[in-house]
């Protein structure tokens, strides 16, 4: 027998941290190969890690809600039939001391998921002893799946218990909140705790406690740690805004034949079951207008601009978890239905957590929809080593002047921030345009 330390590993390109969101296993339980562990929220997404060993486990060396650097250890395992390093003394500290067998069942699992479809949210883990594999969250009937293993789940310690279904945000929400999952029922399919059953929750509790006790004052303040999504985007951020000249333009835009073009497609069977809004015609829009303007497609470096001949077109999603910019891989070559299902797939898996580190990779051009919060406009900062960022804002009716005369129309303000390192006012200016024209009038992307 030897005990073996698992280390924090890199989950994605760069990943330096994460924080532990839940321990599924406790000291003293078996576990198996590929068995889920614990849930880790990176700055990008929240992940769950496969146990490289067979096992009991000894001992948790970090709690829920530390952050964890990239190679600490974890977690404690005492493994059967392991051959010990001579160099490494009582404690191998990696996957080193495994069995042959162990080592090629995980190699075998690593295999399994990089022949997965991407789209399916797999990553492979970096520095996970001699190979390894982990899945974003991906539940059927409450149950999370691993590529290439049978479903495990640590032993519930109480006994008779429930399981939990519940997504990872809202397993995050109600940890914030303060709302034990374990004492509610959920109102989704198969008992499903949702987002609402959280917050009439923890709601509820806030009344009940105000109504007995009703003597002690709230706190002034709060402290909230700085880690995650909100570290990243606030140093992504404090980046772009010091290192790039921003220069912003927006213009006033007639979008009632978007919204009918809209309607038309909403009702067309090719659409069917397809998420469509305003969103997708300013996305199609921008593709567009960059075939015009190629220079808005770029990075600025110190030595050279690098023009993309490539669109990754960033998405602004806003989630439980923060701000994030996942990105439509090779957008200038999809069509408008194919558009349509990879912003949908970008926005659902953003939604529930389970946005993989290469879609939030590479991306060259960005668009955030405002109007969603019922914002007119706003200046947005760049997304770091992109040239533009283009914003819409809420359609509303308004009055209009046509063919001289006063009509009410559904109106949108579009426009954007961009790097002016890059290009100049004639260039901006050009663009804008261009995505206004579409909006105007739909009908120019059959050109």
């Amino acid at each position: 027998m030897s005990d073996m330390t698992f280390p924090l590993p890199d989950v994605g390109e760069g990943l330096t941290e994460a924080e532990i969101v839940t321990w599924m296993v406790a000291p003293g339980d078996t576990v198996s190969l590929n068995q889920v562990i614990c849930e880790i929220e990176t700055a990008k997404s929240l992940v769950e890690l496969p146990s490289p060993f067979t096992g009991v486990v000894t001992e948790l060396l970090a709690e829920i809600g530390d952050t964890v650097p990239v190679g600490e250890p974890i977690l404690r395992v005492r493994t059967e039939d392991a051959t010990q390093d001579a160099g490494t003394g009582g404690d191998a500290g990696t996957t080193t001391g495994d069995s042959e067998e162990t080592r090629d069942a995980v190699a075998d699992a690593a295999a399994s998921v990089e022949h997965e479809d991407s789209d399916e949210g797999g990553a492979v883990l970096v520095g996970y002893g001699t190979a390894g594999a982990v899945r974003s969250r991906r539940r059927r009937g409450g149950e999370p799946l691993l590529a290439g293993s049978p479903i495990h789940r640590a032993p519930i310690p109480v006994a008779e218990a429930s399981p939990i279904i519940a997504k990872p945000p809202i397993r995050k929400l109600a940890k914030d909140l303060g709302v034990d999952l374990a004492q509610m029922a959920g109102s989704g399919i198969a008992g499903e705790i949702l987002r609402d059953d959280v917050v009439r929750q923890a709601s509820q509790a806030s009344l009940f406690r105000n109504i007995a006790t009703p003597e002690p004052s709230e706190a002034r303040e709060e402290r909230i740690p700085l880690k995650g999504v909100r570290k990243m985007t606030a140093q992504a951020m404090v980046a772009s805004s010091n290192d790039a000249p921003h220069v912003s333009v927006f213009t006033e835009v007639d979008a009632t034949r978007t919204m009918e073009f809209v309607k038309r497609l909403k009702s067309s069977t090719d659409f069917a079951g397809v998420k469509v809004s305003p969103l997708l015609i300013f996305a199609k829009a921008m593709l567009w207008a960059i075939r015009r303007n190629p220079e808005i497609n770029s990075t600025f470096t110190e030595t050279e601009i690098i023009r993309h001949n490539f669109v990754n077109l960033g998405i602004a999603a806003a989630t439980p978890r923060g701000l994030i910019v996942p990105n439509v891989k090779e957008a200038q070559d999809l069509s408008l239905l194919e558009l349509a299902k990879a912003i949908e797939r970008l926005t659902i898996t953003a939604r529930d957590g389970r946005t993989p580190p290469a879609d939030m990779q590479n991306g060259t051009i960005t668009i955030t929809n405002i109007g969603v919060f019922g914002m007119d406009f706003g200046t947005p900062i760049l997304n770091p080593g992109e040239c533009a960022i283009m914003a819409m804002g809420t359609i509303r009716e308004k009055p209009w002047v046509v063919d001289g005369e006063v009509r009410p129309r559904m109106v949108t303000t579009v426009g954007g921030s961009f790097d002016h390192r890059i290009v100049d006012g004639d260039v901006i200016s050009r663009f804008v345009a261009d995505v206004a024209s579409v909006l105007e009038e739909p009908a120019l992307l059959l050109d």
